[in-house]
């Protein structure tokens, strides 16, 4: 099957995921900028009317950019909506983007209704729904979205329990769509090791969070680069959804990692009003491929280094 228009002329096989509070317009337009998909959480333009200035001056920046840099390859804008029923800023969000034909929408907890589907769909958008299991794949597919991130064990914030292996080749066997496969990418060779296995993108958060562009604390930047896998510890407290998160700042928040309660799923809460914000804040989420991180680079030189490693790779391999 043929990909997208929207993801097709990427200088690498990468989407940037949209990670809360960290991906901000100036992380966004880096990635875009490096020919690579950038995302953001519509939640993160807080209060609700700033989403449409974000995308307003993104659109505006990118396409400066584009007039400057004419033969460059400049990645399209992805936003994230959180398709739960404590979400009141859902149909808010869904309209601005709608108002300015965003290519790619990735929706996220539960699979889009039908209304939100044929809004996208009625401009020309693509939805991506990110699932950790099977049948969120089944039923994300018969909801009509047009492909699928599989969010393998090793992602960082919200991530699930299965091998990449397992997910992709077991999703495979009954979607041929776009695939973007999440869980402790941060290399070139990982990249690769994922279009091998039969996905089509690489799905990459956490390598993100330290650099320059991201809107995150200069601490949190130095707790990526100085972690390894041991150092991530998995829960569902701090959202009701199991994820993972730097054990170090769990530390620092006064609690136990190794002695962590289960939270009630009933009392998940992505509204305006709710305090999943604040969790976030204090709570460090990172993948487990942050040992493979050791400096703070720009967006533009992550991207420029995983091309190297990604060209490296296929040539080792004879590909």
């Amino acid at each position: 099957m043929a990909l997208p228009v929207a993801l097709q002329n990427l200088s690498l096989p990468v989407i940037g995921s949209p990670m809360f509070i960290a991906s901000g317009p100036a992380l966004v337009a880096a990635q875009c900028k490096a020919g690579i998909v950038g995302s953001f959480p519509a939640l993160n333009a807080r209060p609700a009317e700033l989403l449409d200035v974000w995308l307003t001056d993104l659109q505006a920046e990118l396409a400066a950019y584009k007039a400057e840099h004419p033969d460059a390859k400049i990645g399209p804008i992805a936003v994230n909506q959180i398709v739960h029923q404590s979400n009141d800023r859902l149909a808010h969000d869904v309209a601005v983007c709608v108002k300015h034909r965003v290519p790619i929408i990735i929706s996220s907890l539960r699979a889009p209704p039908p209304e939100m589907m044929d809004a996208i769909h009625g401009y020309g958008g693509i939805v991506l729904h990110d699932v950790i299991s099977i049948r969120h794949a089944q039923k994300a597919l018969e909801a009509g979205v047009d492909g699928l991130i599989l969010v393998a064990a090793g992602a960082g914030g919200h991530a699930g329990p299965l091998s990449p292996f397992a997910l992709v080749g077991e999703v495979r066997k009954f979607f041929k769509g776009p695939i973007a496969l999440s869980g402790a990418i941060a290399t070139g060779d990982a990249i690769l090791a994922a279009q091998a296995m039969g996905a089509d993108f690489a799905y990459i958060g956490s390598r993100w969070l330290a650099t320059k562009e991201a809107h995150v604390d200069d601490a949190y930047r130095q707790a990526i680069v100085e972690s390894t896998a041991a150092d991530v510890v998995y829960t569902n407290l701090f959202t009701g959804v199991h994820g993972n998160y730097l054990k170090k700042s769990i530390v620092n928040a006064g609690l136990d990692p190794e002695n962590l309660p289960q939270a009630d799923k009933s009392k998940m809460n992505f509204g305006s009003g709710g305090s999943g914000a604040k969790a976030w804040r204090d709570i460090w989420g990172a993948g487990q491929g942050v040992g493979l991180m050791d400096d703070v680079p720009s967006v533009a030189q992550m991207v420029g280094r995983l091309q190297t490693e990604y060209q490296a790779a296929r040539q080792r391999l004879a590909l």
